[in-house]
């Protein structure tokens, strides 16, 4: 049996109990103009998890959001791969000459984006003031219209415009990205 999700548009009315963070970015969108839709849901912690959910906010892209180091951990990567894209290290580490990549501890995840394993998002990057993470985008997502992510928390899940996303909100937190090629 299939669980149905309902969409809404825009912030929660009422937004107790939910985390100052996920505030943050909706308090962020809104102020951009960005528009959005939502659907909230139990954790989503695995790409398998979010398939259901995935499906709800069709047409948009899904990606995982893989938090990368090098292996001195004084570079810090955000990727964003297409859901049923395959993440090569190799390949990825020799796109943008950096040593070979490996996941970032949590910990550094938690200190530059404000996001937990399990809730990496591109909106982390409005924490990141200092500049400490690079994105790094598969160049087919930017092909996709829609695009989906967690607003910093894995309990819900966001639909917007692609170019809202790395066009208008990417210049608002002063981040840029380089296109990668990946599986």
């Amino acid at each position: 049996m299939k669980m149905k999700y309902k969409i809404e548009s825009g912030r929660p009315k009422n937004t107790e109990g939910r985390l100052k963070k996920e505030i943050r970015v909706y308090d962020l969108l809104d102020s951009l103009e960005i528009g959005y839709d939502r659907i909230d849901h139990n954790a989503a912690e695995t790409m398998e998890a979010c398939r259901e959910i995935d499906d709800a906010l069709s047409p948009a892209v899904i990606c995982k959001n893989l938090f990368l180091c090098n292996s001195q951990k004084t570079k810090f990567y955000l990727l964003l791969i297409r859901g049923d894209k395959r993440f090569d290290t190799k390949s990825i580490s020799s796109q943008i000459g950096s040593a070979r990549l490996s996941f970032a501890p949590h910990e550094y995840m938690e200190k530059y984006l404000d996001n937990t394993p399990g809730s990496a998002s591109v909106l982390g990057l409005m924490n990141d003031t200092d500049g400490k993470v690079k994105l790094l985008i598969d160049k087919e997502v930017l092909n996709e219209e829609y695009f989906g992510c967690h607003p910093c928390i894995n309990t819900s899940s966001l639909r917007l415009k692609t170019s809202d996303v790395f066009v208008t909100f990417l210049e608002a937190v002063k981040h840029d990205y380089t296109e990668v090629t990946a599986g």
